[in-house]
């Protein structure tokens, strides 16, 4: 009987992977608090240059995070030194104050949409780099120290 469920759960756990996922990679912030001034770089490679492909910002949140929604700067570099720089806005709570995202707990993980159907037509090594660009209203500086986002990644995904 015991191997019974667990071949269950096995099951389950197989299920539930994503099969179109291609790659993931997250980095912490220091202390729970992301700095205007860190700039969280990722470098990928070794992707079909012909399938077409999803590509997301996926961010922590835990409940200490004080506003609803998070401005980020984006910028993907192509291997020929082509680069695209995008200023990005997503929403992070409804208007209740109910926080978006997946996850148990205190924490929320928020798959965020940036690139669909993106070819990645140059082989070689792709960089992202992300940044936030949070601003109190009223305010011309920058939040120095945007608390409450533990973590930052991206995740790239086939299109079917």
């Amino acid at each position: 009987m015991g191997n019974y469920w667990g071949a269950i759960c096995a099951l389950i756990l197989l299920s539930s992977c994503n099969e179109n996922l291609v790659k993931s990679e997250f980095r912490a912030t220091q202390n729970g608090a992301w700095n205007k001034d860190s700039v969280y770089q990722f470098t990928f490679s070794e992707l079909d240059t012909l399938q077409r492909h999803h590509m997301f910002i996926t961010v922590r949140n835990d409940a200490s995070y004080p506003y609803n929604n998070l401005f980020l700067i984006a910028e993907l570099e192509f291997p020929n030194g082509e680069t695209i720089k995008d200023t990005l806005e997503y929403e992070m709570a409804l208007p209740d104050g109910t926080w978006l995202g997946k996850g148990y707990g205190s924490i929320k993980e928020n798959k965020l949409w940036y690139k669909e159907n993106i070819v990645f037509p140059v082989p070689g090594v792709y960089s992202l780099s992300l940044s936030h660009a949070m601003r109190k209203n009223g305010s011309v500086n920058g939040v120095v120290n945007l608390q409450g986002i533990t973590d930052v990644g991206f995740q790239i995904e086939k299109s079917n």
